[in-house]
């Protein structure tokens, strides 16, 4: 059952238009309103305050979490003024709602995402919002999310210490450092303060050190991987800043990760899911890079679904099938960056180094 609630009061009389316009909408696409939030409501539309934002309580993982705040003028830099919020209240999207004398302009912001916004007379409320409300946040409240793993201490002992794989990859580590890309689409100093920088690096895994990942075959059902939020630069260690994957298990919707015995181990990249369903589509494919960056020219996914969801995954994994060579495709991820598929990480780099554009266009 697909479940929402609303909290907290929202001060202008459009506000509180919108927020009950959302909750009928949704009501009307078979979404069930909680008046009490449960432990299985997917999602929540959290009031929050401008001058003390607090985070939506969340009793499931699974739940996303949609921050409002308002404005009573137009942002200079949306970015700049917004984004923090979405950061302090610990949220999946942020709505920041600005009121105009005569617009009413709603931005939504996502952690890596980017921006985008609609607009409607003050004065005649176009009940076509919540239509325009819905298809932007529907379909990312409802996607799966794979963000779990199942370690499991029974990697052979012959690769405790690695392999030609992870010698690869720590080369390639090196290289994508040496590309001096962002940890997210823009640049987070300019946006937050460090303490909004801590907590987004704490949260959300994005941070100075988390600019992307790489991953490389091992043979036909297994491959190496990045973990996460580890300084790519410098990977050294098996369980830590390589990771063995051996499989996505649909029961406990995690993926499985093999690892040396006694070890505390480093979470896997929430594009796991990902690089495992491109592998196993094309067993010729040998690597896969993901980036926060573009390139000129290239197939994008049409819906900016969350990192770590099935949805992004089959979205990814499909424009990597009608590539004309799925073994070397460049896909993009909507507002968010790169995947780069290729028969080798030296095939990959090779292929993109002097294309790389740093900055993702934002749609």
């Amino acid at each position: 059952m697909s479940t929402f609630t609303c909290t907290g009061q929202p001060v202008h009389p459009v506000s509180e238009w919108i927020v009950e316009g959302i909750r009928q909408f949704f009501s009307k696409k078979g979404y069930t309103y909680l008046p009490i939030p449960k432990s299985d409501t997917k999602i929540a539309f959290h009031m929050i305050d401008r001058e003390s934002p607090r985070p939506y309580r969340r009793k499931s993982q699974g739940t996303f979490v949609v921050s409002i705040v308002e404005s009573d003028k137009l942002p200079i830099e949306v970015h700049k003024e917004a984004y923090p919020y979405l950061i302090r209240s610990l949220a999946n999207h942020l709505m920041y709602i600005c009121h105009g004398k005569e617009r009413t302009h709603l931005y939504f912001l996502t952690p890596e995402q980017g921006n985008y916004s609609i607009s409607f007379d003050t004065n005649s409320k176009d009940e076509h919002v919540f239509e325009q409300i819905y298809e932007r946040l529907e379909p990312l409240a409802s996607s799966q999310l794979v963000i779990n793993n199942d370690f499991h201490e029974d990697l052979p002992e012959i690769l405790w210490s690695g392999d030609a794989v992870t010698k690869s990859l720590r080369t390639s580590g090196k290289k994508l450092d040496q590309m001096n890309l962002l940890p997210a689409p823009f640049p987070l100093e300019e946006l937050l303060s460090k303490r909004d920088i801590r907590h987004l690096h704490k949260l959300y895994g994005i941070g100075g050190l988390s600019y992307g990942n790489l991953s490389a075959r091992k043979n036909k059902e297994h491959f190496w991987m990045s973990a996460s939020g580890i300084d790519k630069s410098d990977m050294k260690e098996v369980g830590r800043d390589f990771l063995y994957i051996t499989g996505y298990n649909n029961e406990t919707k995690a993926m499985d990760v093999s690892i040396p015995p006694n070890i505390k181990p480093k979470r896997a990249s929430v594009d796991a899911i990902e690089h495992w369903m491109i592998y196993q589509d094309h067993p010729d494919i040998g690597a896969i890079v993901h980036v926060h960056a573009w390139m000129d020219g290239i197939e994008a996914t049409e819906v900016n679904y969350p990192c770590g969801t099935v949805e992004l995954a089959k979205a990814v994994a499909s424009l990597v099938n009608d590539a004309p060579d799925p073994t070397r495709a460049v896909v993009g991820l909507k507002n968010h960056g790169l995947t780069i598929t290729g028969r080798s990480l030296d095939d990959i780099f090779s292929r993109i180094e002097d294309q790389i554009i740093p900055q993702v266009p934002m749609q």
